[in-house]
Parts: C-alpha cells; structure tokens; sequence
C-alpha cells in the first residue's frame, strides 16, 4: 500500500489523456537519438575521419552527461516545475539534435553533449512525475513509458541505416530526423505548462528530511540500477562482434541484436505490472536476473549454436531488469521530492557504472583475447544483482 492522503477517486480525478500521452511521447525521445547513431559509425567514421576512440567517444558522452545533469534535475524541478522542466528539456534536446547534425566534428561531439543533459532530465523526472499523478497506477505506467521508450529506441536502431542508405540522405540528416518527434511531443506537451497548477516537487503528498544518500535501501536500488545498466549497455554494444566470432554471418549477428531489442518490449510492460501487483516481489527480480544469468552463459557453453534462444533470454532479461530499477525508485520512495532524490541517486552512479561496462567488456576481450572472461564476468555481474535485488525488493521504502 502506498502511503498517501490521496483516495482512488482523487487519482482518477487528476488523471487525463493528454497527460498520459505526453508522457509516452517524452518517454519515446528518450533513446531514438541514442540508438540511432550505432547503425551508422562506419559512415559517420568514413565521412568525418575520427578514429575509432572518437566514436568511443560519441557514444559514452551522453552517458557522461545523465550522470552529471541528473545530479541538478531535483533541484532545478523544484524551483520552477517539473512540467515546466520536461519542456525545457525538449528544447535543449532539439537544439542538440540539429546541432550534432551540423557538419562540424566539434559540433557534433558538443551536440551529442547536450543532446545527453536533455535525456537525463526525462530520466529523472518521468519517475517523480508518475509518483505524483498515478500514485495507484505505479506498475502499469512505469511499464508503457518504458516499453515506449525502448519501442521507439529499437525502431530508430533499425531503420537509421536503410533511411540514410536508401534515401540517400547521409548520416547528418537522418540523426537530425529525429527532431520531427521532439517537435510534436513539444506541441502536445505545451498545455500541460500552461495550466494554473504547475507540478513542483513541493507538492509531495508526503514530505521527507531523510537523507536518501544514508538509507541501506536507496543505496540496494542505486547498485540494483548500476549493475543492471553496465548489462544494458554491454549487451547494446557487444552481441553483434561476439556471434560474429562464434561463426554466424554478420548479417545474422547483426539481427541477433534486433531480436534482443525486440524482446526488450514485452518485459518492460510485463515485468513492473507484475512486480506491483505481486506480494513476492523478490521472484520476479530471480526470474529476470535468472533469465539474464542463462542468457550468458548459453552464449558461453553454446557459442552462435541456439543464438536466437540466448538473444531471447538477454534481451527480456535486461528489458525487465531496466523496468524493474525505475519501479523501484517510484515505489520505495515518499512523495515526489524523494522519489526524484532516489531517482537521482540510482541514476547518477548507475550511468557512471554503465559507462565503464562496454570498455571493461572490450578491455578483458583484448587483454584475454578471449571472450570467455568478458561473459564470465557479465554472469558474475549477474549473481551482485541478484544480491542487491534481495535487498531492494523487500518491502520497505527509504525512510524505513
């Protein structure tokens, strides 16, 4: 039960479409600028001349940047809305979409820079918005965004290449297209800060003075987010080169990443409705590291031998385990002010974590020159995540 002086016909009260909608539509920019870069590094390689650590490069700067803007998001929501923020947040976010587009490498690295500080902002807040306009709700709204999210992200992953292939628009247009769904979220977003009532996080249902930083549980789902983004972001970045060397054609490994995606959705929407609704919370947590852990290590005892079925397990795996970690900063929180205080917590070192994965992964590779030791390790990752999970799923909340 969740602790609140709001009633169920209160929340239904508050509840409208176009809020519902705008929400989904934020959550839907959330990776399509991310995911649509990969496709493309050969061209945007070839084009511009970087080396392959400047593409390195390209694509950690925005985990760098949810690191360091989620840090300011409370602070700055609290003063002038979180409503207000998200719009804000578009802006910037369009600004660095059509700046990355520029032709310059300087603009395209400081595009991709700021591009990154507007996401981190929906990653905070979308949490600590939902906390506060659908407190009975929690499960199922965690799971649409989510599923949204990454819906919108694996299609921008699989269509920037045959766009800018078949089209023959090139790489710069393509990544800029992505400024056609800021702008129509930004439309359908804007009455949302023109109401009366602005959303703050002063108006927490419920006020806190504790300090998330000192509670045993808010540091349980801060290493439960970390953890499972380093897994995320490895499983984003290596699967391909991996089934490559275990002898599936290029094509093929490239599609094992698609399947992964794709069955991504399903566990985003599936994993947080059943995890509110459960008094065994900590089943559903063993079943999805479980299903991640098999997903390892059939890649490691089968090699590119039942590809799709590893695919399968990685990709619900690490879907309901992302899912699992937002729920969780929305339910074991307080109000909306330590809910986007937990959400900042989990998310700040949890991105620092899912930066160095995908180069630890690729250091153990070269350093190895085997894959063996990278998947051992991302199986080991998975037992820690287990061993928080227990924690993070008992049924307390930071002020207990």
């Amino acid at each position: 039960m969740i602790p609140t002086k709001l009633t169920e016909k209160n929340f239904k009260s508050k509840t409208n479409i176009f809020l519902i909608v705008g929400i989904l539509l934020i959550a839907a920019n959330l990776r399509v600028p991310l995911t649509s870069v990969g496709p493309l590094v050969d061209m945007i390689r070839d084009e511009t001349g970087i080396s392959n650590g400047a593409i390195g490069l390209l694509t950690t700067l925005p985990l760098l940047a949810f690191a360091v803007f989620s840090i300011i998001a409370p602070n700055i929501a609290e003063r002038f809305g979180i409503k207000y923020i998200l719009m804000v947040s578009l802006i910037v976010l369009l600004i660095g979409i059509l700046m990355r587009s520029v032709n310059s490498i300087t603009l395209l690295f400081l595009g991709t820079f700021i591009l990154g500080s507007a996401i981190a902002m929906g990653n905070v807040l979308l949490p600590a918005l939902i906390k506060q306009n659908f407190p009975y709700r929690i499960g199922i709204m965690t799971g649409l965004y989510t599923t949204f999210m990454n819906l919108f992200g694996a299609l921008a992953s699989g269509f920037s290449f045959p766009i800018a292939k078949q089209l023959h628009i090139g790489w710069r247009q393509t990544l800029a297209s992505a400024a056609f769904l800021v702008i129509v979220t930004s439309f359908v977003w804007l009455p949302q800060i023109t109401k009366k009532q602005r959303s703050t996080l002063k108006t927490s249902v419920m006020t806190t003075n504790k300090n998330v930083w000192r509670s045993v549980t808010a540091w349980y789902i801060t290493l439960f987010m970390g953890l499972q983004s380093l897994l995320y972001f490895v499983v984003l970045s290596w699967p391909p080169e991996i089934f490559i060397h275990y002898g599936l054609a290029p094509s093929k490994a490239g599609w094992m990443l698609s399947l992964m995606l794709v069955f991504t959705i399903p566990a985003n929407f599936i994993v947080p409705v059943l995890f509110d609704r459960t008094d065994k919370q900590y089943l559903v947590m063993l079943f999805i590291v479980a299903i991640t852990f098999l997903g390892f290590g059939g890649i490691l005892v089968w090699g590119g031998f039942l590809a799709t079925v590893w695919s399968a397990f990685l990709g619900f795996g690490i879907g309901g385990c992302l899912s699992l970690s937002l729920t969780l900063v929305a339910l074991r929180s307080n109000g909306i002010k330590q809910a986007s205080q937990l959400s900042v917590m989990a998310q700040s070192i949890g991105y620092v974590l899912a930066a160095i994965g995908p180069v630890l992964f690729g250091m153990l590779r070269d350093i190895t020159m085997s894959w063996s030791v990278s998947i051992s390790a991302m199986m080991i990752n998975c037992i820690l995540l287990f061993i928080v999970g227990i924690g993070a799923t008992k049924k307390k909340t930071v002020e207990q």
